[in-house]
């Protein structure tokens, strides 16, 4: 059995089109051009605009023309994870899909159900003719996942539709009214190499295992960060030992919590034996100390080749300890909705090539003030270590707006349906909403989808009768959208 074969499958072949295409942010030429030969061979009207995203057009229902316009929107790219033992080129290689009883998941890689299943939802739509609907537009845009380029770029006036159904919300149960703005930041520590002494043996330090996850979403589960486990054996290696510092690597999207983190260093011989018993005892207090959220952790060290060459002392030290001290996690919790992070930065990548030591974090606030305090925060932590900081790719909040009429009519439909209200939120994760609504200021706006766990990393997975109920409650509302 594969996923052509769950129901609906309507949705769901459409879902097993869009694995076989790669698409990782930025790298959408496939993919693109994938929905513009499904529009030509199912006769619906598509094109691409000038950024790349793809948008489609379906007549009304016959005696459905009158019904206000319905804008269904996704995005086409996906976050590209995979664990380090999996061989999988995401420029090229399908995503293999795994059923495991009522989920969906992925062997060894991200799922793309964000936003693939999304995407999959508006498809079936423009698709299936026993879908009674009004005018429907569907979105499909491009690099959602590392800037929102193509919500950022889209033109006011192309859609003509009154109402955004945004199909990027990752529990079925679940009604979001309101997201969080974000800010990158990247901090920049220019260094110097010299030569490895004699009398030093080469290492290779590496952490894995570790549970990551989506830096909006999963931020408020304080799993534990590659990143500043990598830092907390490599301060004392350099101060306490004499360690040199070749390469440091960790994370890999700005946005997904890293989960792996990997270290070449050289230590003197006569002191290798007690710095590797020292840098285990603090492995050993991470493990203990992250063992409900990532009990998968792994932190080892290898004898490897000695290298060549190592990054100065005082570069890699203060860059080292401004990782340890610059936060990554929750800063605030939300004082007027209950359970919901207000503000969070996620200190996601670090990297170390031709001379520069760059550090990469996503902030992310659902208030712009917040916002600004915790950038000039990571500004001034990142300035006294000796880096210079930039900040870029900003985008606002969805400011919740509770009582509109699509609100309402897709509650009552989930109580009509399923006899329970929906959870009506806002999410500290970042919806093209935000940007899309500035462009369209009328729009009436709201996010549903089946419930995905675990989005932005390799446990991917979606809740299969979830799809199928979310299908039902999607084509309930549009039967039911109100005329003009």
């Amino acid at each position: 059995m594969t996923i052509k074969d769950l129901q609906p499958a309507v949705v769901w072949k459409n879902f097993y089109g869009l694995t076989r295409c790669p698409r990782p942010s930025k790298h959408e030429e496939i993919v693109r051009q994938y929905l513009l030969d499904w529009a030509k061979e199912h006769k619906v009207e598509a094109f691409a605009d000038e950024t790349g995203n793809v948008i489609m057009r379906v007549p009304a229902t016959p005696g459905f023309e009158n019904r206000k316009g319905v804008v269904l929107q996704g995005h086409m790219d996906m976050v590209p994870q995979k664990t380090s033992e999996t061989v999988h080129d995401f420029l090229k290689d399908p995503i293999e899909t795994v059923i495991d009883g009522e989920w969906v998941t992925a062997k060894g890689t991200t799922l793309g159900a964000d936003n693939g299943l999304g995407v999959a939802l508006a498809m079936a739509v423009a698709e299936d003719k026993t879908v009674k609907h009004g005018p429907i537009e569907v979105l499909v845009t491009y690099d959602e996942e590392t800037g929102m380029t193509g919500a950022e770029a889209l033109k006011p006036g192309l859609l003509k539709g009154d109402i955004l159904l945004n199909l990027d919300s990752e529990d079925e149960n679940e009604l979001c009214i309101g997201c969080a703005g974000g800010l990158d930041a990247e901090a920049d520590f220019k260094y110097k190499t010299f030569p490895t002494p004699r009398g030093y043996v080469g290492y290779k330090i590496d952490i894995k295992g570790l549970s990551g996850g989506h830096s909006g979403m999963d931020i408020s589960l304080y799993r534990a960060n590659a990143n500043k486990i990598m830092v907390r054996a490599l301060i004392p290696l350099i101060e306490k030992y004499g360690g040199k510092v070749a390469d440091f690597t960790g994370g890999s999207l700005r946005n997904a919590i890293p989960f792996e983190a990997e270290a070449t260093v050289a230590l003197p011989a006569e002191k290798a034996t007690a710095a590797l018993r020292y840098i285990n005892e603090i492995f050993k207090i991470c493990k203990e100390r992250y063992r409900q959220s990532d009990p998968a952790m792994q932190c080892n060290v290898f004898k490897t080749t000695k290298p060549a060459r190592y990054i100065e002392d005082a570069v890699m030290l203060n860059a080292c300890k401004a990782i340890a001290v610059c936060p990554s996690n929750v800063i605030r919790m939300s004082q007027t909705m209950a359970g919901l992070t207000e503000t969070s930065i996620n200190l996601a990548v670090v990297r170390c090539k031709g001379g520069h030591l760059k550090v990469n974090s996503l902030l992310r606030s659902a208030m712009n003030t917040a916002k600004a305090d915790l950038a000039l925060r990571v500004r001034y932590i990142f300035e006294f270590a000796g880096a210079k900081i930039k900040f870029f790719g900003g985008y606002p909040g969805w400011t919740p707006k509770p009582d509109t009429p699509i609100n309402k009519l897709i509650n009552d439909m989930h109580v009509k349906l399923y006899g329970t209200p929906m959870n009506v939120l806002a999410t500290h994760g970042g919806l093209e909403c935000a940007l899309l609504g500035a462009k369209y200021p009328n729009w009436e706006m709201v996010s549903i989808g089946p419930t995905v766990m675990y989005p932005h990393s390799p446990d991917e997975r979606c809740h299969i009768p979830s799809v199928q109920r979310t299908w039902d409650l999607l084509k309930a509302v549009l039967e039911n959208i109100p005329e003009k």
